[in-house]
């Protein structure tokens, strides 16, 4: 019973994973966008095979709260997704998450090429660990 994670991009999303309670992120994934079905499709597999019992997805805003440019991709995203799965999709504040994966990939001195492949991912572990944290203060 694990959470998934997504940071979603026009091109890329990145896909990151609870273990089974719920305490730590992993990035499992990029997502190449494809086409949006694709996309979908892939999401759903991974909701079947690790048992995902909600979704976590990245909601892009502004610095000052308002919503991001890309937040009709994100809502659009979720409402053809909701279709498809019957689990519990959430958006969370996403600010400033690819630009905290950046600082980590820089931190680990890997390549600009190679920042490129991992970024989605360990944005997407960032939001997911963010929401681990939050609920783990609630209770």
């Amino acid at each position: 019973m694990r959470i998934l994670a997504l940071d979603l991009g026009e091109k890329r999303i990145g896909v990151a994973i609870s273990d089974a309670l719920n305490i730590t992120a992993q990035g499992l994934e990029t997502i190449h966008r494809k086409s949006t079905k694709h996309a979908i499709d892939r999401v759903i597999s991974l909701v079947e095979e690790y048992d995902i019992v909600k979704i976590i997805v990245g909601a892009p805003f502004n610095l000052n709260g308002t919503e991001g440019n890309s937040m009709g991709l994100v809502k659009e995203f979720i409402s053809l997704l909701e279709k498809e799965v019957s689990i519990d999709i959430e958006m969370v504040d996403e600010r400033l998450t690819t630009a905290q994966a950046e600082r980590v990939l820089l931190g680990a001195d890997v390549s600009r090429k190679k920042r490129k492949a991992y970024i989605d991912k360990i944005a997407a572990q960032l939001i997911l660990q963010a929401y681990l944290d939050s609920e783990c203060t609630k209770e």
